[in-house]
């Protein structure tokens, strides 16, 4: 389990790039947030700075999980896991319907990588 959650934790720093890249004004908006901006606006921006606080989040509940770091309640980072997966789970469907052709053909395929891998630390 300790692989799966390092695994996770390797995406989501990817992940956590990327969205710095996109606050930072990168034009590669067309990978995230439905395509429809090159260059991310305002609110988008922030959506981007919450999506890295809930990467680390994720990140901080799976390492905990998997018995790498000791920093919350193991009921805590139980539950959480569990949530992550759903998370998960849920943007599979809502990055496979996105207009924007890249990031179905990118996003899919690393959204349900993260769903298996939040899955694996989930039940420990």
């Amino acid at each position: 389990m300790p692989v799966a959650a390092i695994a996770l934790c390797v995406i989501l720093a990817a992940l956590a790039i990327f969205q710095l890249a996109l606050i930072l004004g990168a034009p590669i908006g067309r990978f995230a947030w439905g395509g429809q901006h090159r260059v991310l606006p305002a609110k988008l921006r922030i959506g981007s700075a919450v999506a890295i606080v809930i990467y680390a989040l994720i990140g901080t509940l799976a390492l905990d999980r998997a018995s790498v770091i000791d920093v919350v309640p193991d009921a805590v980072s139980t539950v959480g896991m569990w949530v992550a997966f759903g998370y998960f789970v849920l943007g599979i469907p809502l990055n496979a319907i996105s207009r924007s052709r890249p990031e179905r053909f990118t996003m899919t395929p690393v959204v349900i990588v993260l769903a298996a891998l939040s899955l694996l630390v989930a039940l420990g």
